[in-house]
């Protein structure tokens, strides 16, 4: 396993992160256990979670798993770098939810309980609060850090504006403010390369991608189409609109003899911009095609094929829309 800088920080992470959105919910907590237990032993030490995550509101019940597969002991929680969220409902009052000092604090003590630890290492919003300042957002994240209940801070589903007005922000304080970003970005959502990237690039966040297969379009979904929720009506709508392009990038897959999966996660990883691609597996074989993926490389004509299929927004802005 190869490892990274988490954006500007000396803080090092795996090319890959364990995310465990479907721990509680698609996958119960014995096969999560073997899932965790696997990804660590092959080097795999940045683990994402959410306080949302689980299906059952108000529950954590994906962090609760987290915290009983940590406080089995033998080292798992040094050897992690933890990664948690904060901004969603996490109860029926209306301060249970977004980035309020107020619910922020409460949240990271609850985090904290669930996780069974005594700190979070990448402590992330979320989403982006238009009803709370800056001001009070840092303020409360500050104390967590002074506190040593938070290590780090990062942002998720930002646009390249609100990183550089948090930034701004931060920086007034004299606060090391957001040092990565969660977004949604893969071959088939490529929307980001406009001026998320380039934020992240200017201001020295590490790029998080989640959903790197796109839901399981970017997976051979035309030869796995009638399995498991790759019925969902969504996905097939998907399908039918993408197909041509599909057909086109699920053929170019079968000539190089590389699982669809595993072409489109080793595409995030041939970006220099992109740190840690985030991984959902459902099951342990999944989690096994993820790590064939870091030591895939792709040929620049490779590449260059494949943008032709997925073509992207034409590059950063202005320049991918004017003059």
């Amino acid at each position: 396993m190869e490892y990274r800088n988490l954006g500007r920080t000396g803080l090092k992470v795996s090319r890959i992160c364990l995310g465990t959105m479907n721990f509680g919910s698609l996958t119960n907590e014995t096969d999560s256990f073997v899932i965790m237990d696997h990804a660590l032993d092959n080097g795999i030490n940045f683990f994402d979670t959410a306080n949302v995550y689980g299906g059952k509101l108000g529950e954590g019940i994906t962090e609760a798993i987290l915290g009983r597969w940590i406080a089995q002991g033998n080292g798992r929680r040094e050897k992690l770098v933890l990664a948690t969220k904060v901004f969603g409902r996490m109860g029926e009052n209306q301060n249970d939810r977004r980035l309020s000092a107020y619910h922020i604090r409460r949240a990271c003590e609850d985090s904290l309980r669930r996780l069974q630890t005594d700190h979070i290492d990448l402590y992330q919003m979320h989403h982006v609060d238009r009803d709370a300042t800056w001001d009070e957002v840092w303020q409360a994240l500050e104390l967590l850090v002074q506190q040593g209940k938070v290590i780090y801070v990062g942002s998720s589903n930002f646009a390249g504006w609100q990183i550089a007005q948090a930034q701004g922000f931060a920086r007034e304080r004299h606060f090391l403010g957001l040092v990565s970003e969660q977004s949604l970005y893969n071959l088939a959502a490529r929307t980001i390369e406009l001026e998320v990237i380039p934020a992240c690039r200017s201001f020295g966040l590490a790029l998080i991608p989640w959903s790197p297969l796109a839901g399981g379009l970017l997976a051979g979904i035309l030869q796995k189409r009638t399995q498991g929720r790759r019925n969902s009506e969504r996905l097939q709508e998907n399908i039918q609109k993408s197909r041509g392009q599909l057909e086109a990038y699920e053929s170019l897959c079968d000539e190089m003899q590389i699982d669809p999966a595993e072409v489109a996660l080793a595409w995030l990883l041939h970006n220099p911009d992109v740190a840690s691609p985030i991984i959902g597996p459902r099951m342990l074989d999944q989690l096994t095609s993820s790590i064939k993926a870091t030591e895939i490389h792709l040929s620049e004509e490779v590449v260059q094929q494949l943008d032709r299929i997925w073509p992207g927004p034409g590059g950063e802005a202005p320049e991918a829309y004017a003059w």
